[in-house]
């Protein structure tokens, strides 16, 4: 099939592929959920793209581009420039966070065996990963990565760490379950007005910081936490009687009180008063965790607690976020590209970059049922690369991402039952149980990574 060539200017209008001329656009099929029948979506990969040459830009031993600077602090922030978010890695150079989520050894014993036969020692699978990762282009590591590792290897990556303020708090107040891939809270009722939470915030956060390491990214303060668009409903439903969500429903009668005065009724709750409860609710978290963080590690990034879902959708939400946070994580699944009218809404409620912080497809070709996760399904390991290009390009459109972690480093082992529900039968590696890497799937990210800098440039002429 012939891929379609798109000028820069219909590509940065945002211009539907069906509207332009033969030949055809590329064309995966592709699958939301297993259940669902195969569909095909208009594609985007690097190939297409008018005018543009790929070309490698050199960069620095964190990642940044030697060719353009900015003032350098020793640490990594967030600027912008000529209308473009960017994070400056330590060195003072322009940098794009291009990494892997969970790159750790597997725990289970398929696993383990795997690795003393092609490793060794996980002192050697941290220095081989590293190589792996640094060939194709990722200059970095996600959430629930193995730090310590990975951060003694020669050549180390920036990396990102993995905090649970309100997990760590909730299970404390025996308020929290497992749902598939995070943390379940009873009602919905995230304790964030609990008398004790801002305290424990200050003592938690001293036990994850590492206020001195320059290859330290930044910090998620927690993962998906709820948001439903009907929160202030489920708070008013809290059961009086329950001491651990008493709170919560306490702090949104006085909350809908003070918004329309009198005693607050159930009945009088409107889809305004939802929405804004919603950002009342995450001002809340916000302030707390990144006051907490602050004061313990004043260098490195507060990156936020992984918005998805339906919190990808609220205005409420994203005016906290941007209020308190220097870069939002966010976890995109469901959309082929990310929607333009979401990242639109994004630059206006928050104006603050984001770093894509889980996505993913799974590919029918690799054997697994693939059931489980939230991730896309394609045919094969080829188009799972076709659809990484697609999403990165409608990211790097947007001007305001600045980064992506792709989900995740190695499959899910089906006989490890210990996994979290939603990581049990599926392809979301770059490398199988045994270490073998996806090379196709590879090839087609280190196309793109390492010309990433060269494409933001054509992206950002005139």
């Amino acid at each position: 099939m012939h891929p379609l060539r798109l000028s820069r200017r219909a590509l940065l209008a945002g211009a539907p592929l069906a509207a332009a001329a033969a030949p055809p656009a590329i064309m995966v099929r592709a699958k939301r959920k297993p259940s669902d029948a195969w569909a095909e979506y208009a594609t985007r990969s690097l190939s297409q793209l008018e005018g543009f040459q790929p070309r490698r830009i050199k960069v620095d031993p964190f990642g940044g581009r030697l060719d353009r600077k900015a003032r350098a602090t020793g640490y990594f922030y967030a600027t912008r420039q000529n209308g473009r978010w960017w994070l400056v890695d330590p060195a003072g150079h322009l940098f794009i966070n291009v990494g892997v989520c969970s790159t750790s050894p597997g725990r289970s014993k398929n696993n383990r065996e795997a690795l003393a036969r092609k490793f060794g020692t996980v002192e050697k699978w941290a220095a081989e990963t590293v190589r792996l990762l640094r060939a194709h282009g990722f200059n970095g590591t996600g959430g629930w990565s193995d730090v310590a590792s990975l951060r003694g290897a020669p050549d180390p990556l920036p990396y990102t760490v993995s905090s649970n303020f309100l997990s760590t708090f909730g299970r404390e107040l025996k308020l929290t379950f497992q749902q598939p891939g995070h943390t379940g809270y009873r009602g919905d009722a995230i304790p964030v007005f609990h008398p004790r939470f801002a305290a424990f915030c200050e003592t938690y956060a001293r036990t994850v910081v590492n206020p001195s390491d320059p290859y330290l990214l930044g910090y998620f303060s927690d993962n998906e936490l709820p948001a439903p668009r009907d929160w202030l409903d489920k708070h008013l439903k809290l059961d009086p009687s329950d001491e651990a969500t008493l709170p919560s429903r306490q702090a949104a009668e006085q909350w809908l009180s003070a918004r329309k005065g009198g005693k607050p009724r159930l009945e009088d709750v409107n889809d305004d008063d939802r929405e804004a409860f919603r950002g009342f609710v995450y001002d809340r978290y916000l302030s707390l965790t990144t006051a907490a963080l602050r004061k313990a590690d004043p260098n490195h990034l507060c990156l936020g607690p992984r918005l998805h879902g339906s919190a990808l959708r609220s205005p409420a939400i994203f005016r906290a976020a941007g209020k308190y946070l220097d870069a939002i994580a966010v976890n995109i699944y469901g959309q082929w590209s990310p929607a333009a009218d979401m990242l639109e809404m994004w630059r206006n409620e928050a104006n603050k970059p984001f770093l894509v912080t889980e996505f993913y497809a799974k590919g029918d070709d690799s054997g697994f049922p693939n059931t489980t996760g939230a991730g896309w399904l394609v045919p094969t390991q080829k188009d799972r690369a076709l659809f990484y290009q697609n999403f990165v390009l409608g990211c790097l459109e947007s001007k305001l991402c600045a980064g992506w972690h792709w989900f995740k480093y190695m499959d899910n082992d089906p006989e490890d039952l210990t996994t979290d529900p939603s990581n049990r039968d599926s392809n979301k590696g770059i490398v199988k149980i045994d270490y073998t890497p996806y090379q196709d799937l590879l090839d087609g990210m280190r196309e793109l990574n390492f010309s990433l800098y060269a494409l933001i440039d054509w992206m950002d002429r005139g």
